[in-house]
């Protein structure tokens, strides 16, 4: 905002210095009101090219394309555009005949190619190009038919065409730059949450590493000590051992203290459990996921079947299925009836 302070009053000083310019006479004008008129109108829509839209913040315009440039610098309205690009078509024949032809050639004569000039540039600042170079093209035309191509050239018509370009140039390169500053934001963003993700996946690994070395270091320390000579009851454990290790591995987000309290009760029962995930909890809000996991584990404790297969689902509603087998006559087989199906939904 104090940028774009500077810069109106900057243009509201550069536009009365060159109307006031033009009003110092060395004789006396033809039309000396007329000139006065001219001048008038030409502060008005400098004004309006200057304060019209810019003050507020960028908003659609009637055809559906924003106001704004990349840098934020607001568009002027298409009929302001219009009106300056009237005035410089008006001015040089206007001013031409209230300046007569005792001033054709003096500062009054020829003040209005700076001020159209600087009006263009003006209109160039607030995204109009086209009509800005459209006006400048009917003061290159108007401005030598008057004085001819090198009388125009000589009395600022160079300068001009070259305000306007600068402006175009400046705008140009100011948007490009905004455009990568922008782009190397997103890319820092980018880089500083693939980081952070980086950093979690890490601390993710290390606690299942440690709870790896929690759950197999005891059992590997008693292989090591009896030479691998182990109890039927220190076997079972280490059964259990490894089915915790494959729960850790398969299914982490299943997982908290009160499941794996009754994964483990289960297993000691003699229940067969085969824990799977398969993607389906991505993505799930964290206070759901304790919903689920307590559902789960008040399921695997009531469980009488003798396997259970827990799966996460990527239905929209159920988050996890529950299927337990049993055979009668105790062998486990392909054949076993489902004595138990439970869905946990997601809005548990």
């Amino acid at each position: 905002m104090r940028a774009r302070t500077i810069l109106l009053t900057l243009g509201t000083a550069f536009t009365l210095y060159l109307t006031l310019r033009g009003e110092v006479w060395t004789a006396n004008p033809a039309y000396p009101v007329a000139l006065i008129v001219s001048d008038v109108f030409y502060v008005v829509v400098c004004m309006l090219c200057l304060f019209v839209g810019s003050l507020g913040e960028p908003a659609e315009s009637v055809d559906g394309e924003s106001n704004a440039g990349i840098s934020g610098t607001t568009r002027v309205p298409t009929w302001v555009a219009v009106l300056a690009v009237a005035k410089a078509v008006i001015d040089p024949i206007a001013t031409t005949w209230a300046a007569g032809p005792a001033l054709h050639t003096d500062a009054v004569g020829t003040s209005y190619i700076g001020q159209i000039g600087a009006l263009m540039t003006i209109l160039m600042v607030r995204r109009r190009p086209i009509w800005a170079w459209a006006g400048m093209a009917a003061l290159t035309i108007t401005s030598m038919i008057s004085f001819g191509p090198l009388g125009a050239l000589g009395f600022g018509l160079v300068g001009s065409l070259m305000w306007v370009a600068v402006a175009q140039l400046l705008i140009s390169f100011f948007d490009r730059a905004v455009r990568d500053t922008v782009r190397l934001a997103e890319l820092r963003r980018t880089a500083t949450a693939l980081q952070a993700d980086q950093v979690g996946r890490q601390r993710q690994r290390r606690i299942q590493v440690q709870r790896a070395l929690d759950v197999a270091g005891p059992v590997l320390t008693r292989t090591i000590e009896t030479g691998g000579a182990l109890s039927t009851a220190m076997r079972a454990e280490a059964l259990r051992a490894e089915a915790r290790l494959r729960d850790e591995l398969r299914a982490p987000r299943l997982l908290d203290d009160h499941v794996r309290g009754a994964l483990d009760a289960a297993r000691r029962r003699g229940v067969t459990v085969t824990l799977l995930d398969e993607g389906g909890l991505e993505g799930t809000d964290a206070g759901v996921l304790v919903s689920i996991r307590a559902e789960l584990a008040a399921t695997i404790a009531d469980a009488t079947s003798d396997r259970l297969y827990v799966r996460t689902s990527s239905d929209p509603r159920i988050a996890v299925t529950v299927v337990g087998r049993s055979s009668p006559a105790g062998l486990l087989t392909d054949e076993d009836s489902v004595d138990l199906w439970r869905e946990i939904h997601r809005d548990v």
